[in-house]
Order: structure tokens, then sequence, then C-alpha cells
């Protein structure tokens, strides 16, 4: 009679996490805070300890920090934490992962493996051309701010923003370039984003909207109508995709935008695989669609699932109230939820003011908050999107009232 091959214990199983930022670093400490004694391996393309991302575009970028390290003792934890390996391809019949330094097999994989930020077509080899998406992005920009160079900002995304604030704080003269017709076209609607456009202005920074980069040249800019800016510096923020090309040929199912498919308990279509963080859509039944939340605290919360499932303690489907927040121009913006399928818009207070909000409601339930100076708001309308519970829109478009006191 053969062997048969037994199956190891969940105690027992070795998991593979690719991706070392938060997503996977909080996958691993997950694992450890929920019981987990198997072996676990962490698996990091940078050579850095894993780091923050947040912070990049703000202390660090200005020097008022060296990096954004995680404080996490991996060696205390038992975990085999492996940096400057970058995962290659992956083998699912085989249950293993390929690397620059060979194969690592795995009983159970978590694929974390992020996104990558788009470049722009044509600045390929251009000196001065940046992103910034990791710390040896920020370590790059530091001298560009210390010397106060002509920046222009391609893009007034979050990112594009959050650099021309520091940018425009360090002393350098800041030019933002947008194909939009306004800031965060992509992100929220028109009349939302308004207000914002004057932000710029305020800090000293140009905004150029409806504008598109035609050609880059050392230390110029040309757009598609001829204008030409000077620019000794030019950082690129045009949003990211989710970094799973090294996923070509595994038989792993993909969305039209290139993240993993994953269901309710963030599995993906092949065995034993996972998928967190930036890299995956997950299914919301909160808001009847699938979402890919390219955001520092999805990265936090869907560990906590993935945890769970992988020692089989039957989770609670992830279906969480997307947030994040973001510090531009002086002012704490905050946003909760998914406002697409809104169908009434209620504004809390003058955006002309410091402070404001707007409360998104369908069929007169909160389902998104955008908050601006007003954290109150953001903490109070969080609960009320997560609880599902109604309110009175008139007593909730008055922002001298409570948002917990405007509930139906």
């Amino acid at each position: 009679m053969s062997e048969q091959k037994q199956t190891p214990s969940s105690s027992e199983r070795r998991v593979v996490i690719a991706g070392a930022g938060m997503a996977g670093v909080q996958t691993a400490v997950a694992l450890r805070e929920q019981g987990f004694t198997g072996p676990v391996t962490l698996i990091g393309a940078e050579p850095h300890q894993p780091y923050d991302r947040p912070p990049l575009s703000k202390a660090v970028l200005l020097g008022k920090a060296e990096d954004s390290a995680f404080d996490v003792d991996f060696a205390a934890l038992d975990i085999d934490l492996r940096l400057g390996v970058e995962v290659t391809a992956l083998r699912a019949a085989d249950h293993e992962v390929d690397t620059e330094r060979g194969p690592v097999p795995y009983d159970v994989l978590v694929v974390a493996t992020g996104a990558h930020p788009l470049t722009l077509p044509g600045s390929e080899g251009v000196p001065g051309v940046h992103l910034l998406r990791t710390l040896d992005d920020a370590v790059r920009l530091g001298p560009v701010l210390e010397r106060r160079h002509d920046v222009v900002v391609v893009g007034a995304g979050w990112i594009g923003a959050e650099f021309a604030t520091a940018a425009r704080e360090a002393g350098c003269a800041v030019t933002v370039v947008e194909a939009a017709d306004r800031p965060l076209a992509g992100a929220l609607p028109a009349e939302v984003t308004a207000p914002m456009r004057a932000w710029y202005a305020e800090s000293g920074a140009d905004l150029l909207t409806g504008a598109r980069v035609a050609h880059l040249a050392p230390g110029e800019v040309r757009l598609s109508d001829g204008r030409v800016l000077p620019a000794d510096a030019v950082v690129v923020g045009i949003g990211a995709r989710p970094a799973t090309d090294w996923l070509t040929g595994s038989g792993a199912a993909l969305d039209p935008g290139g993240a993993l498919t994953a269901d309710d308990r963030l599995r993906t279509s092949l065995p034993d695989v996972y998928a967190v963080g930036d890299c995956a859509s997950f299914p919301s039944a909160r808001y009847g669609e699938r979402l890919l939340v390219h955001h520092w605290d999805n990265a936090l919360q869907g560990p906590r699932t993935v945890a769970a499932d992988i020692l089989g303690a039957a989770p609670e489907p992830y279906d969480p109230v997307p947030y994040f927040w973001s510090e531009q121009f002086g002012r704490f913006v905050q946003y909760a939820g998914h406002h697409a399928a809104a169908d009434t818009l209620l504004w809390r207070g003058d955006p002309a003011d410091a402070a404001w909000s707007v409360l998104w409601l369908r069929e007169g339930t909160p389902v998104a908050l955008l908050a601006v100076g007003r954290p109150r708001d953001l903490a109070q309308g969080r609960r009320l999107i997560e609880q599902r519970v109604p309110v009175d829109p008139v007593r909730a478009a008055d922002p001298s009232v409570p948002l917990k006191a405007a509930v139906r």
C-alpha cells in the first residue's frame, strides 16, 4: 500500500506572505496574535526593514524622519523575514513561489504585493523625473526640496496634492498639471472638489487643469497646448496598478484592473492562496459591488480576516467601510465609505471656511462622508455608515447638530 501524504494541521502549515508592506506585515502579526504557531515566511522585494508608507510624503520627504520602519520585532515573533527578494512567479500546482533566490514552498500563500505607481509615457530615462511610492523615492526627492527647485507635479490626486504641499512648505516653486478639469477628479464629484482648487492658490502653487503633458525633457515640461514649464524636477502621481504581473500564467483570476479577485474571506480562485491590500479586490455586500481600495486602512483590516480564515476561525465576511485620510495645504481631509450609489448629497458647513463636511445618503441612510477639519463628523459619520443608521436630512445638513443627534 502506498503511503498517503498527510495534510498538515492548521498550526503546522507553512504560511508564506509575498509582500512586506503594511498588508504583509500585518498578516504575519495577526497570525501570531491569533495563535498561529506554524512557520511564517515574509518576503519583501525592498532591502529596507518593512516600513509604513504615509510618512513618506510628509516627515520622511521633508527630512523630519529618516525612515518609517514598523515597530515589529520579527525575530521575537519567529517570523522568517527575507528582504531584498522579489517574487517572480507562482506555481500553484506545486504550492511554490519562485523568487530570484530560488523556489519557496508553501502550504498557504498570502499575496500582499501591493501596487506599482503608473508612469508617464515618454518619461523613461528622462533625468529629474520621479515617482513617490517607496522609501528610496522619498530619499531621492529630499535633495530636490532642500535645493528649492522648480517642481512640476503631474496629477492632482491625493499623492500629487500631498507632494505639492510638502514642496511648497520647503520653498519650492510648484506647478501642478492635471489632465482632468479639476483636482481629485477620479475620486470625488465636481461640486465637492470645486472648493479644493483654491487650496492650491492659497499655498502658492499653480494648478493647471485640462492640461496634458506632451513631452518631457531635462529641465522642462512641454504641454499639449504648447506651453513650456520650467522643471528642475518632475514628480508623477497619476495613480497605481496592482502589482500582479508576476502572477501571469499562474491561473489566478484577475479583475479588469489587474487586481486579484478575492472572495469575502479574501481567498483567491487558487486553492490555499489569499490576497490582501492594494493588490486585491473584494465583493462588498454593503455597497453591492466589487471594491478595490488602495488605502492604508484596508491593508490594516484585511489581514485580520485572512489570519482568522487560515486558522479556521470562520471570520465574518470582509466588508469594511473604506477609510482614508490626507494632509494637504494645511488641512486634514478624511473620507469614509463609498459614495458611488448615493442619491443625496448634504453639505455640513460652508466650503469657503476652514472646516466643512459632505455627507452622502442612499434612501436616507449615510453611505459616505468627507470631512475637512471636522474629525468629529468623521468619527460619528463612520459609525452611522457602519451601522446603516438612517438620519433626518434636515438635521444632518446642520453643521451645528452632531451627526449622532441627527439619527431618525
